[in-house]
């Protein structure tokens, strides 16, 4: 990367962690593009240089956020390798719910939109990620060793996003029904079931 290209992400990376302090902070609707440029010491026309409006910085926002927060549990993961391919995807769920326990005010900024309907465009719409990594390397570093042991595991992988989001909201938040600690066997038992669903079945007659 040149120095040019260099500056042009330092600058698009001031002004998403500009806006997510202002967004949590202030509020979405309480927060204007000059507030963020200002805060971000730029100026106003340069915030339009790398996103169309407010919605859009939020929702890049949103996938720049959830790209980390799937990057460090996968690098997590390559640290303490895991036996099977389940227990790969039950150390990142439980790593990303960690996360999100430390930092509920991301929590609540992302809401329930942890989800394939965010950052799908990050893996299939050609858009590079923030990172060298990026959740495309981060879901192919998870799959790759189950190869084609699985069906359709871009929509297996959308489901357990869906499920894990929204039954860990309100207990990481509120503590209700119960607390995230104990609905976490609860959350790895249907994650199970969920993989078992996509996994093929060996044809027993080859």
């Amino acid at each position: 990367m040149g120095r040019v290209d260099e500056k042009k992400l330092q600058k698009r990376n001031s002004l998403l962690q500009t806006a997510f302090e202002l967004f949590t902070t202030k509020g979405v609707v309480n927060t204007s593009i000059s507030d963020i440029a200002d805060r971000a010491g730029v100026a106003k026309g340069t915030f339009y240089l790398y996103f169309k409006d407010k919605i859009d910085i939020k929702n890049k926002l949103i996938g720049h956020k959830t790209e980390k927060l799937f990057e460090k549990a996968v690098e997590a993961l390559e640290k303490e390798p895991q036996k099977t391919f389940t227990d790969k995807v039950i150390f990142v769920v439980n790593n990303i719910i960690d996360q999100l326990v430390e930092n509920q005010a991301l929590l609540l900024f992302i809401s329930k939109n942890l989800s394939w309907g965010i950052f799908k465009n990050l893996i299939y719409s050609g858009e590079k990620g923030t990172s060298e990594q990026g959740i495309a390397a981060a879901f192919e570093k998870i799959i790759s060793e189950e190869g084609d042991n699985l069906e359709s595991p871009e929509i297996m992988f959308y489901m357990i996003c869906e499920f894990v989001s929204s039954v860990s909201y309100s207990p990481i938040l509120y503590k209700e029904p119960v607390l995230i600690d104990d609905l976490k066997p609860h959350i790895f038992r249907t994650v199970r079931n969920i993989i078992a669903q996509y996994q093929k079945v060996p044809d027993k007659t080859e």
